[in-house]
């Protein structure tokens, strides 16, 4: 799944965890968070909300394209090691 939004945070966290709840149900293994420029606390609630849907159908959910600024809320909360982040800046390929 790809977000639509440049933003993730409390104005629209609700709207965008459903899209991505559904889609994890559907299948999706990865969120790409490429298209975020602004974030907020929200956006890490809207992950955990993510992850554990994922761990729920034992899956493993994939986070790419994560900005920096996310990056350091997920640090700052100490959640780096319970998500699985590709960095935006990353230009790995597979």
């Amino acid at each position: 799944m790809v977000l639509q939004d440049q933003e993730l945070s409390l104005r629209n966290a609700v709207s965008v965890s459903e899209a991505g709840l559904q889609a994890i149900h559907a299948g999706s293994d990865q969120i790409d968070m490429t298209p975020l420029q602004t974030v907020d606390s929200s956006a890490v609630a809207v992950m955990l909300a993510w992850q554990r849907q994922a761990q729920s159908l034992n899956r493993h959910l994939q986070f790419i394209g994560v900005p920096a600024s996310l990056l350091s809320l997920i640090s700052l909360y100490g959640l780096t090691e319970f998500f699985h982040l590709v960095a935006a800046q990353s230009t790995e390929r597979h």
